[in-house]
């Protein structure tokens, strides 16, 4: 019968600590406790209590201990303990914002980009970043492009909303997974997404595609932290259904044509796709490596 021995509101540290645990030789799990946010850490052999109670407090003690963390990759589950939020100010926003530097830098680009153009500086950012053809590419190769229309956006609402989702699933990917894990999922949804509705975009003045925005890529994190909450639950990335629903509503009213927006339906779907294939390939090759 199932032993509980400590709760936490942080679902990284139990999985960290019953990882460790299990490494001990001391079967644990986490299971999600009857308030919000609580995360149970539950011993499988009651026997084990006295002994598992006294690793708890050594974790509790100082739970940044390397020893945690290598027992993760040791039994292939890379789950860090995340830095706990103690308030607003700019101290937390820089801290926040070392511990996920590639999460960082894509969002200060994207803002960076959105101000110049709102400064008047907006046609020549587009004659260098727009997408073109995959025809017109393959002929002056300027293959940036297939990432660039991921950093322009056209409105205050268009920007806020995709760097709210890419500040809080990219920083959550980076801080679990490592900032290489990151920039793949970066690179191949964004070229992806952007190809994809690449082939179905008019092209205006200079052979360049009117769309933009990190759209693609939010929907490919939102894809990869949902299908990994699923295949490999002990790694502590997940998304509560409620987001997921959303997400996937506001997706189909895209399809819809009945928002007040302009919806580039072509890239958030292959950016939904790419990121729940890049989750599952993720969870394949992990299995196979252990």
């Amino acid at each position: 019968m199932d032993q509980p021995l400590i709760a936490f509101s942080q679902q990284s540290a139990a999985h960290l600590l019953a990882n460790y645990l299990t490494s001990q030789h001391i079967p644990a799990k986490v299971i999600l406790g009857s308030e919000k946010d609580e995360f149970i850490v539950v011993l499988s052999d009651a026997e084990h209590t006295e002994s598992a109670h006294a690793i708890a407090q050594e974790f509790l003690n100082n739970p940044n201990d390397p020893k945690y963390q290598q027992a993760a990759w040791d039994s292939g589950k890379n789950v860090r303990l995340a830095p706990s939020a103690s308030g607003f100010s700019i101290g937390n926003i820089i801290r926040d914002g070392l511990n996920a530097p590639f999460t960082s830098t894509v969002f200060l680009l994207c803002i960076a980009v959105y101000v110049l153009s709102f400064l008047g500086l907006f046609s020549p950012i587009a004659q260098h970043l727009l997408m073109q053809p995959i025809s017109v590419l393959s002929q002056n190769h300027e293959w940036w492009r297939l990432l660039g229309p991921a950093f322009i956006h056209f409105s205050v609402l268009h920007i806020v909303f995709n760097l709210l989702w890419w500040g809080s699933l990219g920083a959550k990917i980076e801080r679990v997974l490592g900032i290489s894990m990151l920039l793949i999922v970066f690179v191949v949804s964004a070229v992806v997404s952007n190809v994809a509705q690449a082939m179905f975009s008019v092209p205006v003045q200079g052979n360049l595609l009117l769309f933009g925005g990190l759209s693609g890529v939010v929907y490919a994190v939102m894809g990869f932290v949902w299908w990994l909450g699923w295949l490999r639950p002990s790694w502590g990335l997940s998304l509560p259904n409620s987001i997921v629903g959303f997400m996937l509503v506001w997706l189909v009213l895209g399809y819809a044509d009945i928002l007040w927006v302009n919806m580039a339906n072509a890239a958030h779907t292959a950016g939904l796709i790419s990121g729940c294939l890049l989750a599952a390939l993720l969870s394949i090759g992990t299995k196979k490596a252990s």
